[in-house]
C-alpha cells in the first residue's frame, strides 16, 4: 500500500496532504536501501564473530591441532639437525682424516640455502612465521642429508681403495669395554701416582682385573714383546702406514716378536707390572713416531653417543695408574 504524507498547517489548524516529488521519493528509497545494507552488515559481523557455528568450531580446533603438529615437527627437525651436525663433524674430523681425504667445504654443505624465496606463497597463511620457519628447516635437513649421503658414498669408495689400510689402522679398544666402565684416565697432563708431580700422560689407562684379555687393535706385526723399564711387560705392534700401538703393564705376553697379528686377536693379559699402582692396561697410539690421543681410534667400537661419553670420561683428571 502506498504511503500518504500529511503536513500540519498551524494557521488553519488542519492537516494538508503532501505530495512528494519524484526526486524526494528516489532519495528516500536510496536511504532506506543503504540503511538496510548497513544494518545487514552489522548483524552479519555480530553473527560472524559472536556466534560460533559447529563448522566454525571444528575449523578452529583443526587449526589448533595443525599448529601443535607444526611445533612438534619443528622441534623434531631441530633434533635431527643436531644429530646430523655431529655426523658431519665426525665425517670431517675422523673418517676423512683417517682416509687422508679433505673435509667437505662448508660452502658445499650449505649450497642452495640462499637465493630465491620459495616460501612467498606461505606468507599469507595464518601462523605464517611458524609454517615458513618449519618448511625452511625441513628443506635444509633434506639438502644436508643429500650432501652427507654423497660424502659417505665418497668415503665408501675411498675405503674400498684403502681396505688393507683400514684393517691395519687401530680402530678398537685394547680390552672389552662396551659399557665404558673400564675407562680410567685419558691422554694429557695428569698427576703421576708415584712421583706426585704433573706429567704428560701419553696414552689411556683402562682398569680391569689381572688376567683380562688384551687385544690387538689393528692388523700388524709385533716388533717388541718383553719387559721394558717403567712399562713392565710391553707389546708394540707396527701396523704399517706410520701407525704403532703399545700395550703396557701386562701380566703375561702371548705373542712373539716378528709375529703377524690381526685386529681383535688376543695378544696378552692385563696386569700391574712395571711402574703401576693397580691392575690396568696402558695403551698408546703413535703416528709417524709421535704420540697421539688414542680416543681418536675407537671408531669401530663406539657409536656417536658412546664416543661423546668416552671423551667426557677420558677428560677427567681422576686417578692415573702409571
Amino acid at each position: 500500500m502506498r504511503k500518504v504524507y500529511y503536513q500540519y498547517d498551524p494557521n488553519m489548524r488542519v492537516y494538508r496532504r503532501v505530495y512528494p516529488t519524484l526526486w524526494q521519493r528516489i532519495v528516500s528509497a536510496v536511504w532506506r536501501f543503504v540503511l538496510v545494507i548497513v544494518l545487514g552488515g552489522v548483524f552479519f559481523l555480530i553473527y560472524r564473530y559472536s556466534i560460533s557455528t559447529p563448522q566454525m568450531s571444528d575449523l578452529y580446533k583443526e587449526n589448533s591441532r595443525l599448529q601443535s603438529q607444526y611445533r612438534v615437527l619443528s622441534r623434531k627437525v631441530d633434533d635431527a639437525l643436531l644429530v646430523l651436525h655431529d655426523i658431519e663433524e665426525r665425517d670431517d674430523n675422523l673418517y676423512r682424516v683417517l682416509l687422508e681425504a679433505d673435509p667437505v667445504p662448508e660452502v658445499v654443505r650449505q649450497a642452495g640455502f640462499n637465493g630465491t624465496n620459495r616460501y612467498a606463497e606461505l606468507t599469507d597463511m595464518s601462523n605464517a612465521e611458524l609454517v615458513v620457519n618449519t618448511s625452511q628447516k625441513v628443506d635444509m635437513l633434506a639438502k644436508k642429508l643429500y650432501m652427507q649421503t654423497r660424502s659417505f658414498n665418497e668415503i665408501v669408495e675411498l675405503s674400498r681403495e684403502q681396505e688393507n689400510k683400514l684393517a691395519c689402522i687401530p680402530a678398537i679398544q685394547p680390552i672389552s669395554n662396551k659399557d665404558l666402565k673400564h675407562t680410567a684416565s685419558g691422554y694429557g697432563y695428569r698427576t703421576d701416582p708415584v712421583y706426585h708431580v704433573r706429567q704428560f700422560h701419553q696414552g689411556m689407562d683402562f682398569t680391569c682385573d689381572t688376567g683380562t684379555p688384551v687385544y690387538a687393535t689393528g692388523n700388524g706385526k709385533v716388533i717388541y714383546a718383553k719387559w721394558r723399564s717403567g712399562f713392565g711387560n710391553l707389546i708394540e705392534i707396527d701396523h704399517g702406514y706410520g701407525y704403532v700401538t703399545r700395550y703396557a703393564h701386562l701380566s703375561k705376553i702371548l705373542v712373539k716378536e716378528g709375529q703377524n697379528v690381526v685386529r681383535s686377536e688376543e695378544i696378552g693379559l692385563a696386569g700391574s707390572t712395571g711402574k703401576s699402582t693397580g691392575p690396568h692396561v696402558h695403551y698408546e697410539v703413535l703416528v709417524n713416531k709421535q704420540n697421539v690421543n688414542p680416543i681418536q681410534y675407537y671408531f669401530m667400537d663406539l657409536d656417536a653417543e658412546q664416543y661423546e661419553e668416552m671423551i667426557n670420561l677420558a677428560e677427567n683428571h681422576g686417578k692415573v695408574f702409571d
